[in-house]
């Protein structure tokens, strides 16, 4: 991407997920928002952006953070939303483990309450350790907690999954995490 597309793709992200309200947009129940409302909207805040450079950035979006209708008249972001909306999301019985990236920093807070998900509407997770690390490390020295989702099947926790492959569960207890993984080096 390049890098104002960076910066418009993070500032669309905020929007999406966050704040519709502060670019004057609302969003359906379902997450999505009217693509043209959407440009008009960042528009209105100074930044540069038309339907081409939209569609570029949801194309080239590392992560694929966001998916537009079929007919191309609305947007809406994948996941990691903290206003409340209903995704979609089919409920989807997980692989045996997920994995979970976090800080050092977080670990004994979360060995007291648990994954909690904060200010989202659910706990993230990774199929892959790589992926799990990666995202521990932007809080700071990543720690990656191994998810037993088969014993929280068992209990009668269920999984999403969004479209982007991103696991999504509610929040989880501490009993549930079977090994803590460190960076080797």
């Amino acid at each position: 991407m390049k890098n104002d597309d960076t910066s418009l793709s993070k500032f669309i992200s905020l929007i999406l997920r966050h704040k519709p309200e502060e670019i004057g947009i609302t969003l359906d129940k379902h997450g999505w928002a009217d693509t043209a409302q959407l440009i008009k909207g960042i528009r209105s805040t100074g930044r540069r952006i038309d339907t081409e450079t939209l569609e570029r950035i949801v194309r080239n979006d590392e992560k694929q953070r966001y998916s537009f209708s079929e007919d191309g008249k609305k947007i809406r972001a994948n996941q990691g939303h903290s206003i409340p909306v209903e995704v979609e999301m089919p409920v989807t019985p997980p692989p045996e483990k997920l994995y979970h990236g976090t800080s050092l920093r977080f670990l004994d807070s979360i060995k007291q309450s648990g994954i909690l998900r904060m200010n989202r509407l659910y706990v993230h997770l990774s199929p892959d350790t790589e992926t799990a690390f990666k995202v521990g490390s932007r809080h700071g020295k990543p720690v990656v907690l191994v998810i037993d989702t088969a014993a929280m099947l068992a209990d009668g926790y269920q999984f999403r999954l969004s479209e982007n492959g991103v696991w999504m569960s509610e929040d989880i207890p501490w009993k549930y995490v079977a090994e803590v993984l460190m960076p080797e080096n």
